[in-house]
């Protein structure tokens, strides 16, 4: 091998290992996005398509609640060494997160629902943007077990952010159409967010619900 490929070689497996260290005992990660991003209330970045999208979204009455439990959406699922799907939310929408092996311990989390600063991970709940309720009067009821577990544990679309527990708990099951954050800056990417969930896993939307969202979309511009 020659001599330049080597060092590159070398280099590269040190910034690897570097990288794992993450997982340690103590370790803070900075996770606070990069300035000017344009993102949606998950701390995603926007695409821009949300109102094709919605315009998409097949328009149905609600479902019944019958049949319905939060046990039906089995969570929170391991991700690894000891931690779970609330971990890598707490990781991923926090800054200056410390974790203990792979449990969060410590860090500052914004609620993007009503714009308040969390200090401790007590202080956070996980909301599921589209609610297990909602999504189960609008699809979900006819999935199996194993597909509302993994709606309910989605880490690839924008389905779980972390937020204040008065907001999560103001919110319940409802929809834009009844329920909308109390910071109304963060309209344009929550209905984003909810647009992209309905969106990926097929899910209905009421009348008054794709009015609110249209509404909402408005503070995009």
């Amino acid at each position: 091998m020659p001599p330049r490929t080597r060092q590159w070689t070398v280099l590269l497996a040190a910034a690897a290992a570097l990288s794992l260290t993450t997982a340690c005992d103590g370790v803070t990660i900075d996770t606070g996005a990069a300035p000017g991003a344009s993102t949606t209330a998950t701390g995603r970045t926007s695409t821009g398509n949300a109102g094709a999208q919605l315009d998409k979204l097949v328009v149905a009455k609600a479902g019944s609640m019958k049949g319905y439990s939060r046990e039906k959406f089995p969570h929170w699922r391991t991700t690894g060494d000891n931690c779970d799907v609330r971990d890598s939310v707490l990781k991923r929408d926090g800054t200056k997160v410390k974790l203990s092996g792979c449990n969060v311990v410590a860090g500052t989390w914004k609620s993007v629902y009503d714009g308040k600063t969390l200090t401790s991970p007590t202080q956070v709940d996980i909301d599921h943007v589209v609610p297990l309720a909602n999504a189960w009067r609008s699809g979900a009821s006819s999935w199996t077990t194993d597909k509302r577990g993994d709606f309910a544990n989605d880490l690839d679309d924008p389905q779980l952010v972390a937020v204040s527990a008065t907001s999560n708990r103001s919110k319940g099951d409802q929809d834009p159409s009844t329920w909308k954050p109390t910071d109304t800056s963060s309209w344009c990417g929550y209905a984003e967010d909810w647009i992209a969930v309905k969106t990926h896993w097929k899910l209905t939307v009421t009348t008054a619900e794709k009015s609110a969202l249209a509404d909402m979309l408005e503070k995009c511009s």
